[in-house]
């Protein structure tokens, strides 16, 4: 057979394939997919899901004129393939290689950069009203999967939609399912009835004769409600102002070319509603989506992933133990995650503990003041939330739990340098925004015993206290049996040296350690960024002719401002050298590529303070 996938580069490549063609292209692009992901690693399973529905949508729309807003990106790897980047999908995620979500600087064909969820619906109505005021015929289109949809900012877009009706489609993409019996001949005859010309040009006809005669008008309004209502479950969307249609088989790329072709022309916000299965077409990934949802470099002849050896533990696994223990003596702890269990290292602890364990789906911000609601009736909370997530709960941060001074911990995941996700995760902000508010804690451990100290004195702490760890493996500690509780702002000196002082914050002491050795430095290790060890700063000013900060954080507003600041309150006057995230977002590559690029591994930091003195 010959392969049409050749033969696409762009998607005009793509629209001059006859109809019956689409589903072999579909056949070669979820193949295509498969063996590069499995060579490079990267997001399988959500991609696979929604082969068919991006053919579609290229066929149908003129992209890049019309305008595709993806939400989030792990399903667009498809659209990735064929707009342009096939033969450089085997880099993705990799240093200098594809970025891992659609990115505006990489294609005219990625509208939105994205990374976080339930952003497209806003951004798309944002774009549908701009068409509207040039008098452009572009068409605008958000891809929005189910789990996006949990959060509240999705509904206040199409809240928003329903109320100024612009022109504009919503694809639901529901891969939270399987294909059930709603989804068959009756309902695609109903999509098809529902989307289609003569029922909408009734329709429309319909509300113009009737307008005049509001309760007759109301009456056929209701009429029309009420048969949808009976056939297809878009009451709530019906609500928000959309004319909702579906659901339909996101699989069948005949059925959706002709359900968007009919849609493509409809006026005021549409949405569409397919059902689709993650890891489509490749068996242990339709049995194990969330396995596959992210994968490393495997075989896919084989029946499933490469199991990982044992070895050092992760800072998530380290959390989920703490919270496993402190759980099973302490009934109040209530454990909260915005819709990351396996990521945040909970699964043990879901399963173990049941009652007290949330899963809030994504919303963020609902997640935090929900916890604090569990605060204020006497109950422990503890939000496991990563570092890029907590961002978008600043406002229920400071409102809702510091001005109040609940009593309650949030352990922040994927803190620092996360690698390959790029700069939509990268954690390089959470000491800058967490220090600035009243109240607050704030804790960076250098290893995985000095981790657990801090959940362990953050927990017992009377206010709200926040640990930031980093992705991945620690240092291979050998932990304690008892956790302890550490004094408040009080520091640890691990090595003794002359005339330079190395301030570390975090996980980077190894790094720090053998700098020191290399020149005979003082090392610190800070472990509070908020309230800092006064003292210590103070004390190290004195004695030495060089400060240098080390952070994995922005320094702009970070430890290291901490650190000025107290030299400045007490006028001290003393050579300085802040090292951390420089004033950028930071690219994706592997944590190590990174670290050595920004200068924060042991030879950089070496490198560095040597270019000081």
């Amino acid at each position: 057979m010959t392969s049409l996938l050749d033969r696409i580069e762009l998607p005009a490549d793509l629209r001059r394939l006859p109809k019956h063609q689409l589903k072999q292209v579909c056949d070669e692009v979820r193949q295509f997919l498969l063996n590069s992901v499995s060579k490079s690693s990267g997001h399988l399973a959500s991609g696979l899901g929604t082969v068919e529905l991006t053919v579609a949508l290229h066929y149908v729309y003129n992209t890049p004129d019309d305008k595709l807003v993806w939400d989030v990106g792990h399903q667009a790897y498809p659209h990735k393939i064929l707009t342009g980047r096939k033969q450089q999908l085997h880099t993705i995620r990799q240093k200098d290689g594809l970025h891992p979500f659609p990115w505006r600087d990489e294609s005219p064909y990625d509208v939105l950069s994205v990374g976080h969820s339930s952003t497209s619906i806003s951004a798309a109505l944002g774009m549908a009203v701009a068409a509207e005021r040039r008098r452009s015929r572009e068409k605008v289109v958000s891809i929005i999967g189910d789990g996006a949809m949990t959060a509240g900012m999705a509904f206040e877009a199409m809240n928003h939609a329903g109320d100024i009706k612009p022109d504009m489609l919503v694809v639901l993409n529901d891969n939270d399912m399987s294909i059930s019996e709603n989804v068959g001949a009756l309902n695609r005859h109903f999509a098809r009835l529902l989307s289609g010309k003569v029922y909408t040009s009734i329709r429309e006809q319909g509300k113009k004769l009737l307008k005049p005669l509001p309760q007759i008008h109301h009456l056929a309004s209701r009429a029309e409600e009420h048969m949808k209502g009976m056939m297809a479950p878009g009451t709530i969307f019906e609500e928000l102002g959309f004319n909702y249609i579906g659901p339909i088989d996101g699989h069948d790329v005949d059925e959706l070319v002709e359900t968007l072709a009919n849609m493509r022309d409809l006026k005021g916000p549409q949405l569409l509603h397919i059902v689709t299965q993650k890891g489509k077409g490749y068996q242990p990934a339709e049995n194990d989506p969330i396995g596959y949802h992210g994968v490393p470099k495997f075989d896919p002849t084989l029946s499933s992933l490469p199991v990982k050896a044992p070895g050092i533990p992760s800072y998530s696994e380290i959390f989920g133990q703490w919270l496993c223990d402190v759980a099973s003596q302490d009934s109040a702890l209530m454990a909260i995650t915005p819709a990351m269990r396996e990521g945040s290292g909970m699964v043990e602890f879901s399963k173990r503990f049941p009652q007290q364990y949330f899963d809030v789906a994504i919303a963020e911000q609902h997640s935090v003041t929900y916890a604090a609601g569990l605060a204020i009736a006497g109950l422990k909370p503890v939000v496991a939330i990563y570092s890029t997530f907590l961002q978008r709960a600043y406002d229920q941060l400071i409102h809702d739990v510091a001005l109040q001074n609940l009593d309650m911990l949030f352990a922040i995941d994927r803190a620092g340098v996360v690698g390959a996700d790029g700069p939509t995760h990268q954690g390089a902000f959470d000491l800058s925004y967490l220090r600035c508010i009243p109240n607050m804690v704030v804790m960076a451990p250098s290893d995985e015993q000095e981790c657990r100290d801090m959940l362990y004195t953050g927990y017992h702490y009377a206010g709200p206290a926040a640990v930031r760890y980093p992705r991945g493996s620690g240092n291979g500690v050998t932990l304690r049996e008892a956790d302890q509780q550490l004094t408040l702002g009080k520091s640890n000196t691990v090595r003794q040296g002359k005339n330079i002082a190395i301030l570390n914050f975090g996980v980077l002491l190894p790094d720090c350690m053998q700098a020191a050795e290399e020149l005979d430095a003082t090392v610190i290790d800070m472990r509070f960024v908020k309230p800092i060890d006064e003292q210590a700063i103070i004390d190290a000013a004195r004695a030495h002719q060089l400060i240098v900060t080390v952070e994995e954080n922005a320094v702009s507003g970070g430890a290291s401002s901490a650190v000025l600041e107290v030299l400045a309150q007490h006028k001290l006057s003393v050579n300085t050298l802040t090292l951390g995230l420089p004033d950028e977002f930071i690219k994706h590559g592997s944590q190590d590529q990174v670290r050595a690029e920004l200068g924060l591994d042991a030879a950089g930091i070496e490198a560095q303070i040597k270019s000081q003195l």
